[in-house]
């Protein structure tokens, strides 16, 4: 069946697209998808039974009258989602970088939705599947999608731009992380810029920190079409960190006006983050007060950047994920805070290569600026480098949490950080 065909009965007859079988609703379209430890054709009678009014399937041995035959399937949902994305109309705008990438496109999504009907990445499905999938859960009448797109192989960000087709461009920074799958920094540096490279052939522009010298050396060497962070609408724009404990808030200077802006996040790292959602308002039209309230408004979530306060101690939960980056980032604005009763929890930064040892040397000479009592280190990496200091390691996270049954951290603020498989969220409860 063509992608035109299968189109129009996407948008006619289902009431939606979905990959997983344990979450289909009635009414609609399961595609199989195929992967190195799955094969969804196994669960298309599970998602049929359930309501699906339709299965799309690249394997001739399950075709049938419920069944559509498609070449590929994943080929197939991405074909779709670019139709879909030129049926909407909606301008895209598209963001990518080691760090920062979820909390800039939630930011820039509540800033451009005070102006316009705005469709964003749900979560962080931002890769060669999860990008189709919020494309084609963009509803009628969309005027912007910001969508996120992530990156652990070269090649990525290209193929992700040929899907989504994005018209402006973000990359939040380019750091250390997914080692494995980039071969080198080099190779992280390459990645990223395929957005750039892309907004050169469709005449796009991207919008970036000029006080990145990585990012402004990349935007002289492709040429893109470029709006810096300082000045997005022609005239200057200042944001900068004022003093404060905990959360970020930051003063914003643009013409005659003065604004104090309080977020809700954690750390003058997210500063970046922050000027990348008034640079984008900006350049688009929203107007400064706007935009001052839908950041001070946005409450960060899943783990990241996000304050919470227990009964026993306050908890800065960072612990989506973490490469060399962010966990320094995120590090050094914690040891900035006045209060001396903190505690540091740290999971191993996994996917690093070669660099892993060295990369989490780095990261304990940081934690000279804290008491050794006071941090906990979580993994098989961080055990082993610590191994001759006076910090207390552990394996796994079920050995910190036996440890902080016998031993519960009181009246402290804790600092938890760590990559996203090493769960550190397990311990939430007993803190």
């Amino acid at each position: 069946m063509k992608t035109e065909q299968l189109y129009k009965i996407f948008r006619q007859q289902s009431a939606g697209i979905t990959t997983d079988s344990r979450t289909v609703a009635r009414g609609q379209i399961f595609f199989a998808l195929r992967g190195h430890n799955h094969d969804g054709n196994r669960f298309i009678s599970d998602a049929l039974a359930k309501g699906a009014f339709v299965a799309i399937t690249d394997d001739p041995a399950y075709e049938n009258e419920k069944t559509i035959l498609v070449d590929d399937c994943l080929t197939e949902l991405q074909a779709l989602a670019t139709l879909h994305r030129k049926t909407v109309g909606a301008k895209v705008l598209a963001i990518t970088g080691t760090n920062g990438k979820t909390t800039t496109k939630e930011l820039i999504a509540a800033v451009l939705a005070k102006k316009f009907r705005v469709h964003k990445t749900s979560g962080n499905l931002n890769n060669e599947i999860g990008l189709p999938l919020t494309i084609l859960a963009a509803p009628e009448g969309t005027e912007i999608m910001v969508l996120e797109m992530g990156a652990n192989h070269i090649g990525e960000i290209r193929s992700l731009c040929s899907i989504a087709m994005p018209d402006f461009g973000i990359i939040t920074n380019i750091g250390t992380a997914h080692i494995e799958g980039f071969g080198s920094a080099d190779g992280v540096l390459r990645t990223k810029t395929e957005l750039y490279e892309y907004l050169v052939k469709v005449n796009g522009v991207a919008i970036f920190n000029d006080n990145d010298p990585v990012l402004a050396g990349q935007i002289i060497k492709t040429g893109v079409r470029a709006v810096p962070f300082s000045s997005p609408a022609g005239k200057r724009l200042t944001i900068k960190p004022m003093a404060s404990e905990l959360n970020l808030c930051v003063r914003v200077r643009y013409q005659h006006r003065l604004l104090d802006v309080s977020t809700m996040l954690f750390g003058s790292y997210n500063l970046e983050n922050v000027q990348a959602a008034f640079a984008a308002g900006m350049f688009m039209g929203v107007g400064i007060d706007e935009m001052a309230e839908a950041v001070a408004g946005y409450q960060p979530t899943n783990n990241r950047s996000e304050v919470r306060v227990t009964a026993s101690n306050t908890l800065v939960c960072d612990s989506y994920n973490a490469n060399p980056t962010s966990m320094s980032g995120v590090i050094r604005s914690f040891s900035n805070l006045r209060n001396k009763d903190k505690a540091l929890i740290l999971g191993d930064m996994l996917e690093l290569g070669e660099c892993s040892h060295e990369e989490h040397l780095r990261i304990l000479e940081l934690l000279e600026l804290f008491d050794p009592s006071s941090v906990y280190l979580v993994g098989p990496i961080f055990q082993e480098t610590a191994e001759n200091t006076d910090y207390k390691s552990f394996q796994d996270v079920d050995s910190l949490a036996g440890y902080l049954r016998e031993n519960p951290l009181k009246n402290k603020l804790v600092l938890i950080k760590g990559s996203r498989k090493m769960t550190l969220e397990k311990l939430y409860d007993l803190l």
